[in-house]
């Protein structure tokens, strides 16, 4: 593997099976959810005529993130990940499969999936906390960069090629679509990882629930962690919270979905950019210029853009997103080694929570005042965030090399 001084490539990443494996299985997985939202809205719109339904089904996936991230992450290191993972594919399985063909009524649906999405993070966070046993050193940063890439690109494909399939086959073919997706997922990952240990035995007399409240709460009281955790989830928000109004200010969910396309196209190439031509130490120097930035853009709302300049300006704001990169290698460091699955799972979930929270709050701000002011807004907290997290968002100082000057001994004859 390449040495984290110089920085490992996009193909020394690539080269690792088990990272192929991964990375696979996680494009068919965001495909597949982007469908099966896009499906399930669309079938609970067609039994109900309810705008409000459908659009609460199309968010049901995401909301219970916060009841897992809260009370079941600590069995991301009790248990087997290939074991979770695979798991949570075959959940996808059988609850695409309910939605299309067992004729249940709207509240049912809804509630299957909020019921089978708390279990969502603990699923996540084993993937993620493999990644760094898979891909050691800098190689992990671009692993994490190459799935932030596949994210944006799967979620604009998955929404592209299920609409395709819900002009041809209806909701019931798209679902059953997002059902094989996730089969052949878990193929992928029973047959093409092998097994590790858990990263810690069952805790006699613990709990899962107490076990992830007292961990989360030791992450949480950790300095270091916790601006980790806020610096990677404080700017997202306000940049969430932007993206929410861009459908209010155009007036139409055309023109939005070109600004949106837009945004997910900058994310991708910010983290191509970064990844690719910025060394290690450049890229930990470069996080706290780029969650500035990410907020700057917004604030030429004030000046009314039109469609060209608005889906200019959000894919400048949402490419910044790459000062994240900088974050990864310093939050892997800080978190132990055996309660890492539950680390990375409080992050997703902090993220999730947090890009809600963003889009509800810049939605008040919409309504107090304009959809343009909105935006503007989103754009000030997230310039805002950025100056309040400066610190955690600065490069660490290297490892104290006077403590080995101080004490000759030490050093390797």
């Amino acid at each position: 593997m390449a040495s984290t001084e110089r920085g490992a490539t996009y193909g020394e990443v690539f080269a690792v099976r088990e990272f192929q494996v991964l990375f696979g299985s996680f494009a068919l997985l965001v495909s597949g959810d982007s469908i099966k939202m896009l499906a399930l809205s669309v079938l609970v719109y067609a039994e109900s005529g309810s705008p409000g339904l459908a659009a609460a089904a199309y968010m049901a996936g995401w909301l219970p993130h916060i009841a897992g991230g809260m009370f079941l992450l600590s069995l991301a290191d009790r248990l087997p990940a290939r074991g979770l993972m695979v798991a949570g594919e075959l959940v996808r399985v059988v609850v695409c499969l309910l939605l299309a063909y067992a004729g249940l009524p709207v509240w049912a649906m809804i509630a299957l999936v909020l019921a089978t999405g708390v279990f969502a993070p603990l699923f996540g966070a084993a993937r993620s906390a493999m990644l760094p046993d898979v891909l050691p050193g800098d190689a992990f940063v671009l692993g994490r960069s190459l799935l932030g890439m596949t994210s944006a690109g799967a979620q604009i494909a998955g929404l592209a090629v299920g609409g395709a399939f819900l002009a041809a086959a209806g909701p019931q073919g798209a679902l059953a679509v997002t059902a094989a997706l996730s089969a052949l997922g878990a193929l992928f990952l029973r047959f093409g990882l092998p097994g590790r240990r858990p990263r810690q035995g069952s805790a006699p007399g613990r709990g899962a629930v107490r076990t992830t409240l007292r961990v989360n709460r030791t992450l949480l009281a950790d300095r270091r962690v916790r601006g980790l955790l806020l610096a990677s989830w404080t700017p997202p928000l306000c940049l969430a919270g932007a993206e929410a109004m861009i459908v209010p200010y155009l007036g139409g969910q055309g023109k939005a979905g070109v600004v949106l396309a837009a945004a997910a196209a900058g994310m991708a190439v910010g983290e191509f950019a970064v990844g690719r031509f910025a060394a290690p130490a450049l890229r930990e120097r470069l996080s706290l210029p780029l969650a500035l930035l990410m907020g700057v853009p917004w604030l030429a709302f004030l000046a009314t853009p039109g469609i060209v300049w608005s889906a200019v300006l959000a894919a400048v704001s949402a490419g910044c997103l790459a000062y994240q990169l900088g974050l990864q290698r310093r939050f892997v460091d800080a978190v132990p080694e055996e309660v890492r699955g539950q680390a990375f799972g409080l992050l997703s979930t902090g993220l999730m929570t947090g890009q809600a929270v963003g889009a509800a709050l810049v939605g008040v701000a919409g309504e107090l005042l304009t959809p343009r002011l909105g935006i503007v807004v989103a754009g000030v907290g997230g310039v805002l965030a950025a100056l309040a997290l400066f610190r955690p968002l600065r490069p660490e100082p290297p490892a104290p090399a006077a403590t080995t000057a101080a004490h000759p001994a030490a050093r390797t004859p």
